[in-house]
């Protein structure tokens, strides 16, 4: 950078002295790394406020869970959302934990399970189904409801059977009272790519349905009869926990999935209805307890701000839809 110059004239033209300069630029740095500093403590101030905000209300709710300080009586709820899996959305210890709080509660007058799942695991569910019907003898005098919401299909449903009574909305999905093993076949395109499969195994049913390898005669046949098993499992869960409720149909217990006004037809329900009437109207016992068990405070606390940063940079929080299994 030139501090002189001259003009057309070729006189001397006087510009600011470099130390001038140098202070300017000194004082633009430090004028820069305030402003950096200040929104530095700005956005670790936000964050704070955020935890805090994010405590105070962890406290508020965990005041009530489990029962703990309510002195009055109360409908207690038990929440079955997503996909039923060992360590998913649904876990049969987790949910199996919530219950029976719920049901040794002193004050519960009777426990709702808030469903919204479509399937998962036939153990999970079995597991779970089982412990209501312990629960329910075990505690005579406070009744089990199931409230369905968007959706109450195949595990979901086989844990509301296990309930007094069946409520949902008139356009719910429920059912799909059936089995399922799904897969893929890879043999024909390994063949396309020159990859030759190598599996070697103990017993000759060991790579039964390996999806490099081709079918072997009766793969599908054994297939069906463990899928098959299952399923009778489940039909004889829904029918004694419905009982002469069920109406007779060909389809019933063919893994179709009806709307709500539909399964009140079959029987699959009792009536309609959202959670707060259960309470209010139902049980006549309006206020609502979460006993579903909450995660780790820290792993909350770090769910929560990853949903919120997604929703502040515009990212989807959830997935849209869901499967019927």
């Amino acid at each position: 950078m030139a501090l002189f110059g001259t003009n057309d004239k070729d006189k001397p033209v006087s510009r600011e002295p470099r130390d001038r300069i140098l202070e300017k630029l000194a004082f633009a740095s430090l004028d820069e790394q305030r402003k950096t500093r200040r929104w530095g403590i700005f956005f670790k101030s936000l964050m704070a406020l955020y935890v805090l905000a994010f405590l105070v209300t962890f406290a508020m709710k965990g005041s009530s869970i489990g029962g703990l300080n309510v002195k009055e009586s109360h409908t207690a709820v038990v929440d079955i959302s997503g996909v039923i899996s060992d360590g998913g959305d649904v876990d049969a210890d987790v949910v199996i934990g919530g219950l029976k709080n719920a049901f040794e509660a002193e004050n519960s007058k009777a426990v709702v399970m808030r469903i919204n799942s479509p399937g998962g695991s036939p153990v999970q569910s079995s597991e779970i189904f089982d412990e209501i019907k312990r629960l329910r003898g075990k505690h005579p005098e406070k009744k089990v409801y199931a409230v369905v919401g968007d959706v109450c299909a195949s595990g979901g449903y086989f844990i509301a059977a296990a309930a007094d009574d069946i409520y949902a909305n008139r356009s719910s999905l429920v059912g799909s009272i059936g089995v399922l093993m799904n897969g893929y076949g890879f043999v024909d395109t390994m063949d396309k790519l020159g990859v030759e499969r190598r599996l070697v195994t103990a017993g000759e049913n060991k790579g039964m349905l390996d999806p490099f390898s081709p079918l072997k005669e009766g793969d599908i046949e054994r297939a069906k009869k463990l899928v098959g098993s299952i399923h009778e499992e489940f039909i004889s869960a829904v029918e004694a926990g419905r009982g002469d409720r069920l109406k007779p149909s060909d389809d019933l217990f063919s893994g179709m999935v009806w709307t709500g006004v539909q399964a009140k037809e079959l029987g699959l329900i009792d009536g309609f209805g959202d959670i707060g009437h259960v309470a209010r109207d139902v049980i006549e016992a309006p206020r609502l307890v979460n006993y579903t068990p909450r995660p780790h405070i820290l792993e909350e606390l770090k769910a929560g701000l990853g949903v919120e940063l997604r929703k502040l940079i515009g990212l989807p929080t959830s997935a849209a839809g869901f499967d019927i299994r």
